[in-house]
């Protein structure tokens, strides 16, 4: 997983709205979840699952999804959307404390103030998925398969996506927000400390701006 400051594309406007959509159910038969950039990494086995488990089960995956306007803009000109976030939610209770979600080696204490462990989009898209069904999407690095076929269907622009592999695994997959850079990943616990949500942050909305609960 890379490290990296966490920054913003320069220039990029931080007004718009949110609102909240549906991705999926993403089943989990090991509670190991993977995140990952799945046109560069999914089938290699170079995408490790985080540190942090949760019990098998099927878990409902949701993504924010940033509606922009650019104040510059002429009146009328029409607004972009961006994928802002992306949630495996485990349990449907409010968060009270973040963690920064970890693979094996991650260490904290080696991260500057300004830095993240997160990890690395070079095809512009982010996904959830068990750490046991890696296989399951062969062809993936070839252009090819399911994850392909699934994401063919939503078209251009910002898009969420279920793909199913084989024996029925499944992947959640989203845009990551301006495209292309390094993600942190979020546990959410609540206040007896159980994990309640993954939240994968695209770096779209201000750090200050509190994303859907």
């Amino acid at each position: 997983m890379y490290a990296e400051a966490a920054s913003s594309p320069e220039g990029q406007v931080q007004r718009g709205t949110l609102s909240v959509v549906e991705v999926g159910e993403l089943g989990l038969p090991t509670g190991r979840l993977v995140a990952c950039d799945p046109f560069v990494y999914l089938g290699t086995g170079d995408a490790e699952p985080f540190t942090v488990e949760v019990s098998p089960g099927r878990y409902r995956v949701d993504a924010a999804v940033a509606t922009l306007v650019d104040p510059q803009d002429r009146p009328g000109t029409r607004p972009h959307t961006r994928i802002a976030a992306a949630r495996l939610v485990v349990r449907d209770t409010p968060a009270a404390a973040w963690e920064l979600a970890l693979i094996p080696g991650d260490d904290l204490a080696e991260l500057d103030e300004d830095e993240i462990f997160g990890y690395g989009v070079d095809a512009g898209t982010g996904c959830f998925y068990d750490a046991s069904v890696d296989g399951a999407f062969p062809g993936t690095e070839d252009e090819e398969g399911a994850v392909w076929d699934a994401m063919a269907t939503v078209g251009h622009g910002p898009a969420v996506f279920m793909a199913e592999g084989e024996d029925g695994h499944t992947l959640a997959g989203f845009t990551s927000g301006w495209g292309d850079g390094c993600y942190p990943t979020w546990i959410g616990r609540d206040t007896a400390g159980e994990v309640v949500c993954f939240v994968t942050d695209f770096r779209v909305a201000p750090r200050d701006l509190d994303l859907p609960a």
